[in-house]
């Protein structure tokens, strides 16, 4: 059982320390820099009523709130996808595999995400995704259908961009789940292999039934802190105009001047997304170093 944590004198003088810090970092901008604060102007950005419709609608940050969740959504499953395979592919007994993923991982590792948002984006985006029409194609369906789509992804118009910078991510993101995965298979005994293969198995039903279920279950924590660090890196593709949360806090602090409210606000929305997951991740290693006990 856990420990109950008490507030000790140690807890009282740091906090108390870390607010005189935030209360002096207040004034601070408020005399020296002759900041006006602007808190009022913040609730429509976040959610307004539309007169016209009659309801209450997103503001321009929830729907850029909306855009991260649905990029940090389908790039961890793709992300997975991508590191499983390649995970598999470093550790497998054919050389030309473990070359590819090889070139694949230390390329990524090695180059500044942004060089790889650019090229990855251009070439995806303008090279494999514009000649497919997604965009055209999207316009024929139904209104219904179209409502579905943004939802899910995004709005006709702005797919091309969206699925291209969702690939970018999952490449670049998938390089570092790589490596996890092929650090979980090479974590399990020898003698597991050795058991399985004498059983009769082949390698699928070794990996499949034997191999990989422990694998998943030992990577599983490092596997949600790299799910956090996507969340995170999606901010990265706000250079390449995809309207999520960190580009729509650009736009708005450009045309307001209310830098601090506007990003602040922002924080504490990427922090809604992480924390919980950072929690999750907490409970998680919790139950599994019970279970290994």
């Amino acid at each position: 059982m856990r420990k109950k944590r008490f507030l000790t004198l140690t807890d009282l003088l740091v906090g108390s320390f870390l607010l005189l810090v935030c209360l002096f970092f207040v004034y601070r901008v408020k005399v020296g820099l002759n900041y006006n604060w602007a808190w009022d102007s913040i609730p429509q950005f976040i959610f307004r009523f539309d007169k016209e419709n009659n309801e209450w609608v997103s503001g321009i940050l929830m729907t850029g709130f909306y855009t991260t969740i649905r990029l940090s959504f389908w790039g961890i499953i793709l992300a997975t996808v991508f590191g499983v395979i390649s995970g598999i592919a470093k550790t497998s007994s054919i050389l030309f595999l473990r070359w590819l993923a090889t070139t694949y991982v230390e390329t990524m590792r090695n180059l500044p995400p942004l060089v790889i948002i650019f090229i990855a984006y251009f070439f995806v985006g303008d090279q494999l995704l514009a000649p497919l029409g997604i965009d055209d194609w999207a316009e024929t369906f139904s209104p219904a259908s179209q409502n579905i789509l943004a939802i899910v992804f995004a709005k006709p118009g702005y797919l091309t961009s969206f699925f291209a910078a969702l690939m970018t991510l999952a490449i670049f993101e998938g390089a570092y789940i790589t490596e996890i995965v092929r650090a979980g298979i090479e974590s399990i005994d020898k003698g597991q292999w050795e058991a399985s293969h004498a059983l009769g198995l082949t390698w699928y039903q070794q990996m499949r039934h034997i191999i990989l279920p422990q694998t998943f279950q030992r990577i599983m924590p490092p596997m949600a802190g790299q799910f956090i660090s996507l969340i995170k890196d999606s901010s990265i593709v706000s250079v390449i105009s995809i309207q999520e949360l960190c580009f729509q806090g650009i736009e708005l602090m450009t045309s307001t001047l209310h830098t601090i409210e506007i990003w602040t606000v922002v924080t504490l929305m990427y922090l809604a997304l992480t924390l919980p997951c950072s929690l999750l991740v907490e409970r998680l290693e919790t139950r599994l170093n019970l279970s290994l006990r």
